[in-house]
Formats: C-alpha cells, sequence, structure tokens
C-alpha cells in the first residue's frame, strides 16, 4: 500500500515538474518577445536602391518587334491600359521581350508597369523610349484564388481540425511578418529573434492545433529542446565552416544598405525553416504514444517507448528525405550552373553557396532526430498519469 502511494506521489511530482518546465518556458518566451518587440515597424532605406512606385495595368494589344537584344526573342510592342494612378484609364506602350525572358504576355494579362523618370522623347541607341517600362505581373488575383481552393480543401478534409489549423498557419505567418521581420530590420539580434519567433510560434500553434492536454504539452516541451539543439549546432558549425552568408543578392543588398547582420540572418533562417517538420514529428510522436496507452493501458513506460520509437524511426526517414530535398529543390539553380561548368562535386560542395543548404539540412536533421526519442519519454510519462476518460479524449494525430 505504501509503494503504490509512493509510486502516485511520484507520478503527480512529474507531471508538476514538466508543467512548471513548460511554464517557465512559456514565460521567457513572452518575455523574450517583448524585450525584442520592435520600436519601429520600417526603416528607412537607402534612396538609390529605393523600387520605383508600379503602376497597374490590363494588356489591350500586342505587335511583335524585331529585339533590340541578339539573344532574345518573340518581343513586342505592348499596348497597356492604366488602372491606377494619376494617368489611369489612359493608353500607353511598353516594350517586352528584350531581356530574354521566355515569359509571354497574352491580351488581358494584369502588368505592374513603372514610369521611366526620363524626359519625353528620349532615345536609347536611336530608338525612342517609352514613358512605361514593365516591371513584373500582377499575380495577386490567382493567388487569392489558390489561396481560398487551399482553405476550402483543408476545411473539406480536416473540418473543424482543419479549420484551427488554418488559424495556426494564420498565427504562424503573423509572428513571422509583424514580429521576426521588423525585429530584425529594426536592429535586434537575428538568432535571438528567430529564437523566440520560433518558440512562440511553438506555442501558439501546437495547443491551437492540437488542444491543451499532455499530447501539446510533451510536444511543446521536445521541439522547445530540438530548436535549442539546431540553433546550438547551426551557430557552431557556421562559425567552424567560415559561413558569412553572402550568397544572394539580397544579403549583399542587405549588407550595404542596412546593419542587419547576415550571418544571423543564415541562422535565424535555419532555425525557422526546421520548425515545421519538428512541430509534425513531435505531435506525431505524442500522438503515437496516447494512441498505445489507450490500445494497451498495461503498457509501462519502457513499453511506451520502444513501441512509440519504432514508429518514429519511419517517420524520421520520411521527414529528413523532405528536408533534404526541400533544400535541394531550392539549390538545383545553382547546382546545374556548377554542372554546366564542369565543376567537381567535391568543389560545388565546398563552395558556400551549396555548403550552407548543407549545413542547414544536417543540422535541422539531427535537432529532428533528437526530438523523436525526448518527446517519447516525455509523452510516455505523461500518458501514464492520465486516467481511461482523458486518454479518450486526447485527439490522436499519427501518419
Amino acid at each position: 500500500m505504501l509503494g503504490a502511494v509512493d509510486d502516485d506521489v511520484r507520478a503527480r511530482l512529474i507531471v508538476f515538474a514538466l508543467i512548471t518546465l513548460f511554464a517557465i518556458l512559456v514565460g521567457t518566451t513572452v518575455l523574450g518577445i517583448a524585450t525584442n518587440w520592435p520600436r519601429h515597424r520600417t526603416v528607412p532605406g537607402v534612396s538609390s536602391y529605393q523600387h520605383p512606385k508600379t503602376i497597374d495595368a490590363t494588356v489591350t494589344g500586342l505587335a511583335a518587334v524585331r529585339c533590340q537584344v541578339p539573344a532574345a526573342h518573340n518581343c513586342s510592342n505592348v499596348t497597356i491600359r492604366l488602372d491606377s494612378g494619376r494617368n489611369k484609364g489612359t493608353s500607353a506602350t511598353i516594350r517586352f521581350g528584350d531581356t530574354g525572358s521566355d515569359a509571354k504576355v497574352s491580351l488581358g494579362d494584369k502588368l505592374l508597369v513603372y514610369k521611366n523618370p526620363l524626359p519625353p522623347g528620349a532615345r536609347l541607341a536611336g530608338v525612342k523610349v517609352p514613358p512605361y517600362s514593365f516591371s513584373d505581373f500582377q499575380r495577386q488575383q490567382p493567388m487569392l484564388w489558390l489561396l481560398a481552393f487551399f482553405a476550402v480543401v483543408v476545411v473539406a478534409a480536416g473540418r473543424f481540425h482543419g479549420l484551427r489549423a488554418l488559424v495556426g498557419l494564420a498565427a504562424s505567418l503573423a509572428t513571422v511578418i509583424f514580429f521576426v521581420v521588423p525585429a530584425i530590420t529594426d536592429g535586434r539580434p537575428p538568432l535571438q529573434v528567430a529564437a523566440f519567433g520560433a518558440l512562440g510560434v511553438m506555442l501558439a500553434t501546437i495547443p491551437l492545433v492540437h488542444g491543451g492536454g499532455a499530447k501539446s504539452l510533451a510536444a511543446c516541451l521536445g521541439t522547445a529542446f530540438a530548436l535549442l539543439l539546431t540553433l546550438g549546432l547551426a551557430d557552431l558549425f557556421t562559425s567552424l565552416a567560415h559561413l558569412s552568408g553572402l550568397t544572394t543578392d539580397e544579403a549583399v543588398y542587405l549588407q550595404s544598405t542596412s546593419h542587419v547582420s547576415i550571418k544571423g540572418l543564415l541562422l535565424a533562417g535555419m532555425v525557422i525553416g526546421s520548425l515545421g517538420v519538428l512541430g509534425d514529428t513531435t505531435v506525431t510522436q505524442a500522438s503515437t504514444v496516447i494512441a498505445l496507452r489507450r490500445a494497451n493501458p498495461t503498457l509501462g513506460w519502457k513499453e511506451l517507448v520502444t513501441h512509440a520509437t519504432s514508429v518514429g524511426r519511419d517517420h524520421i526517414a520520411a521527414t529528413v528525405n523532405t528536408l533534404v530535398l526541400a533544400y535541394t529543390g531550392a539549390a538545383l539553380p545553382v547546382l546545374i550552373i556548377f554542372s554546366l561548368g564542369g565543376t567537381s562535386f567535391g568543389s560545388a560542395l565546398n563552395g558556400e553557396v551549396v555548403a550552407a543548404p548543407v549545413i542547414a539540412t544536417l543540422v535541422g536533421s539531427i535537432g529532428l532526430i533528437a526530438a523523436v526519442p525526448v518527446t517519447t519519454a516525455l509523452a510516455a510519462l505523461l500518458a501514464l498519469q492520465l486516467p481511461e476518460r482523458r486518454l479518450r479524449a486526447e485527439h490522436v494525430h499519427v501518419h
């Protein structure tokens, strides 16, 4: 009888300790976000680098012309109707195709154009410069239609759970757009901002989408551990590999026009990029443990961990492959350039433009692998303390 009482007290202490740890995590995250909250929403840019103001336009006519660049083809004079700005409703003509792009313009296409800062009648290489130039295609409408279709599919497939997933996705994007990006722009340390931002996303989305029970508690603690491990490894190996982050035009632009730490931005990207797969893995592991406990209440901690870990190994293999393919797809144009140039695999791998995504993949994968046993162990501890009624109430999320 005394042994049973001691076991019950020990179990309550374990649950209390985990809840206390979670409360500390929440408090630290809230304090970190408040401390790093941006004072200014925008920072003035360098005037010479500012993008010209664009004007909405619709294509109303096309006429084929000879390209000014030998390598270009399918050039045309495009008649447009201005849909915004001071000259809204008037028509103008722009040239399209001289840059050699494979993009094509059709009647009715929505474009973005900008006014050329040149005097009327100006000529370039003997050709009259049109008053407006092509900036980009207007993509908002098709993207909104796709977003609406995506939302309908998610809600139709997941019903109320799918709706909560959409709300969680909105919370994640809002954290990045309204906290992470402005805070980094405001001069806060990117790695610090990314860490608290990622923890904030985790704490907002996992309980929201999956409820506030033992499963979410174990998943949050496991994800936090894996995120901090990923952050530490990313910081260590970017230093050992001497990564600067200056591999893109955007990074060079930021270095020349702002005080943002480019290396810190690289680390922040690694941490945030791994968050999605980490959250999915930890929730799946916690759900697996709960499902095993529900199916067989006689299983002990060791049996729950053993059986759930066997499921986790399959999930690790699939998720690591997903992570590798995602980074490989992003680096595909660079790999093709190296291939065309006859660069050896070793030389290509040594270049920072390839080494950075490789290190990001490896540190993210290590964090992902470490999340499985930690989350499984925590979920098993909590599952053993759940009464049968609570076990049935826990929603199961398994792959």
